[in-house]
């Protein structure tokens, strides 16, 4: 007898992002440890949360550019999620959401949505995906303690980017890291799973510097472009400018047709550790 295809519920991300409409503009939910980077939530998840409430109050179901303030560290447990509409139109609507736990605003993001799940034209590039080694030849990403996130994800690393983790050979001469993702449990993309994969990598300042220092996230936005058509998708992270202690992050995801399906832009600090 066949197995049973899963239900979207059976997977692990869509059991961590459920919420609760409580009334008016307030969802209430749980964000889980189970997508942690050393044991705060990561980012892209908390964006992914709040962007599930704002989904939920929107006509328009797509996401198409989202941004996020972290404010105070995040932690695992029951969170509300307070959504405040900004402007509806034709072609766009517009929120506000804010992440508070304990009674205290820990996020603050904004959500721009549209009709439907493709753009009406071809598009235009001017360049291409990332030239990447076969999956087989890549270094998988550990699942080490308090990085849940790696358990739950797939997150293979090109070998010119990984020296700073294999702990051999000699860094990068660049802040770049390339390489391949999907979810642990083949759950299928969508627009709310781009929101955390684009957050999924080490930052790429890593690659450089070695692991000498925290990279939190200070703002995040991302712009979705498209959903992927194959189940593994390609990653390119690039950052070019470290001063003060503030480093940014410019991304790209690719399914492996050639479609561009993520342009995301993170500010972080870098704190030595």
């Amino acid at each position: 007898m066949l197995a049973k295809a899963p239900t979207p519920l059976t997977y692990s991300f869509d059991n961590d992002m459920r919420l609760k409409p409580m009334g008016g503009s307030s969802f209430e939910g749980t964000i889980t440890p189970n997508w942690s980077v050393n044991g705060d939530p990561n980012g892209g998840y908390l964006m992914a949360f709040m962007t599930s409430a704002m989904q939920q109050m929107s006509d328009k179901k797509r996401p198409v550019i989202v941004t996020a303030n972290y404010l105070v560290r995040g932690e695992p447990c029951p969170s509300t999620v307070i959504v405040e509409e900004i402007s509806t139109g034709k072609q766009l609507n517009r929120f506000q959401a804010r992440l508070m736990q304990n009674g205290i605003e820990k996020t603050r993001g904004w959500g721009t949505f549209m009709d439907g799940n493709n753009c009406p034209d071809a598009g235009r590039y001017e360049k291409g995906p990332p030239l990447l080694p076969a999956r087989e030849n890549c270094f998988r990403f550990p699942a080490l303690p308090k990085y849940t996130l790696f358990s739950n994800m797939d997150v293979l690393l090109d070998p010119s980017c990984a020296g700073w983790i294999k702990g051999e050979g000699e860094l990068a001469g660049i802040s770049e890291h390339r390489g391949w993702i999907k979810f642990n449990d083949n759950r299928p993309c969508d627009h709310l799973s781009l929101l955390l994969m684009a957050d999924s990598f080490p930052p790429p300042i890593l690659a450089s510097q070695g692991p000498i220092a925290r990279v939190p996230t200070i703002e995040y936005s991302v712009n979705v472009r498209a959903v992927a058509d194959t189940p593994w998708i390609k990653a390119i992270f690039r950052s070019h400018f470290l001063t003060c202690g503030i480093v940014e992050e410019d991304g790209e995801l690719w399914d492996e047709n050639g479609k561009l399906l993520v342009v995301s832009r993170q500010i972080a600090q870098m704190r030595k550790i």
